[in-house]
């Protein structure tokens, strides 16, 4: 689609400001609730399962005559039904882009969101180059590595992602690699597909009764922790703060008493500096002789290289790994040498499962991811509402009822004397309601603010309003809804 945003006739508003130089931005990871973690524990969603924001007034970008969203790596399908039923224009593009191929599509499409997997990067120079039209980036996964979230802060971008919905199909992922490992499945089955019958029980374990460590015990390893325990296995887990346990799960004081005891161990962490080469040689010579080890978090949380070396001398049984520190950008015969020095020694060993970071490939999961990601993009974009984004103080407000009303949404760099200049601004106004957060050098303001008795509100009036906001010295970016 090639239409682009039309600004109302006879003016030199403009509904998006520039950013002023970026700013840093500090991220907080907040832990996981118990309602979190129990909500996770669901069936196949439908749209029946969105939140809609149906009460109040239906509110609309001003001076944007329709919203554009592009959508990359195959987003869910359920994802382009919720934008375009709320009347966005949905562009898709079925792979990744790289840097140079982002800044161009976006720049051409005019677009104000971007929906994205986890092969595309979002890097400080795409946010720089389109910060003045880009509103939102909606991650359609876990993860939300790939995007400068420091320079979306600083631009007053928002990014959203989908932290729990495929909790569910990677804990389960997890369990049937323990059992593959334990059985030695695909050994088996690879040397019956050539032909070998080799009948042999040696090496080869139940479960029950085995101890599993998790590194990590949030949304996916606290549901892990039940399906573990519910087949007969003990479970131990590791992790920053104290959690409390589901069931009979034990947190162990230090990561070090965790890998001694555990027949198996499962990385469940975000790629973090704290947490890069969290297992290495020291970890892996630490762990219970003759365990396996599993990560289906992030490539760079273990040491592959060291891991090899692990299996080479049989201090390991096996192995199974979801993620990689490089993974190809698409599908097709990418995994290589080239991608990683150490590809070819670890596809010899035996007993080692790899897989091409499918934990969250399932139905029910991407289905999930497109409801959440995309319910967040519409929440933002129409009612300014930041609940759920990673790099923005969280923020919203009551729907509007009465007429005459405008949504102002200001994101502004977080230094003293912004509300007193905000203050001045609306006091001739009467202010229904506002809200305002911080978040390390960003804070985010939404008001509600009657410039009219009348049902329709001119373009005059938010216009004004619109100018003397956008001239305060620390304005980011500034929207009106209406």
């Amino acid at each position: 689609m090639t239409s682009q945003p039309t600004p109302i006739p006879n003016s030199n508003c403009s509904a998006i400001c520039p950013p002023t130089r970026p700013k840093s931005s500090s991220v907080s990871h907040s832990p996981d609730t118990a309602a979190h973690l129990l909500a996770c524990f669901s069936s196949k969603p439908n749209s029946n399962h969105v939140r809609q924001d149906s009460a109040g007034k239906s509110l609309t970008p001003w001076a944007i005559s329709r919203t554009k969203i592009l959508l990359l790596e195959n987003v869910n399908s359920l994802a382009v039904e919720i934008l375009t039923e709320k009347g966005y224009l949905v562009d898709e593009v079925k792979t990744s882009l790289s840097e140079q191929e982002l800044i161009d599509k976006l720049r051409s499409g005019h677009y104000s969101g971007l929906g994205i997997r986890s092969k595309t990067k979002v890097t400080a120079r795409v946010i720089k180059e389109v910060a003045g039209q880009l509103l939102v980036i909606g991650c359609f996964c876990i993860g939300t590595n790939q995007v400068d979230l420091t320079a979306a802060a600083s631009a007053g971008v928002s990014v959203f992602n989908s932290p729990f919905s495929n909790s569910r199909s990677v804990a389960e992922l997890v369990i049937g690699e323990v059992i593959a490992l334990s059985r030695q499945l695909l050994d088996c089955s690879s040397e019956l597909r050539r032909g070998i019958w080799n009948k042999v029980s040696k090496g080869c374990w139940e479960v029950r009764g085995k101890t599993l460590g998790i590194v990590g015990y949030g949304h996916i390893g606290s549901q892990l922790s039940v399906l573990a325990e519910s087949m007969g296995m003990t479970v131990i887990y590791h992790d920053a703060i104290p959690i409390m346990p589901l069931g009979s799960a034990r947190q162990t004081s230090d990561l070090e008493s965790m890998l001694k005891v555990a027949d198996f161990v499962t990385v469940h962490v975000p790629e973090l500096p704290e947490t890069i080469g969290l297992i290495s040689a020291n970890e892996l010579a630490q762990m219970k002789s003759g365990s396996y080890l599993i990560n289906n978090a992030r490539g760079q949380v273990v040491d592959i290289p060291a891991l090899i070396d692990a299996l080479e001398s049989k201090h390991l049984a096996g192995a199974a790994l979801d993620v990689f520190p490089n993974e190809p950008a698409g599908n097709g015969p990418h995994f290589n040498n080239e991608l990683n020095s150490w590809t070819s020694r670890l596809q010899k060993l035996p007993n080692v499962i790899l897989t091409p970071h499918i934990g969250g490939s399932t139905e029910e999961a991407q289905r999930a991811i497109g409801a959440e990601v995309a319910q967040a993009l519409v929440r933002y974009i129409n009612f300014g509402s930041t609940i759920g984004a990673v790099n923005f103080p969280e923020v919203t407000l009551r729907p509007i009822l009465e007429p005459g009303l405008v949504r102002v949404c200001h994101v502004h760099q977080n230094q003293p004397g912004v509300l007193r200049n905000i203050t001045a601004i609306v006091g001739d106004y009467n202010v229904e309601k506002q809200y305002s957060d911080s978040r390390g050098d960003i804070a985010y303001l939404l008001a509600d603010i009657q410039v009219s008795h009348l049902t329709d509100v001119s373009h005059a009036e938010i216009c004004s309003l619109f100018e003397r906001i956008l001239g305060t010295s620390s304005n980011i970016k500034t929207r009106i809804l209406h």
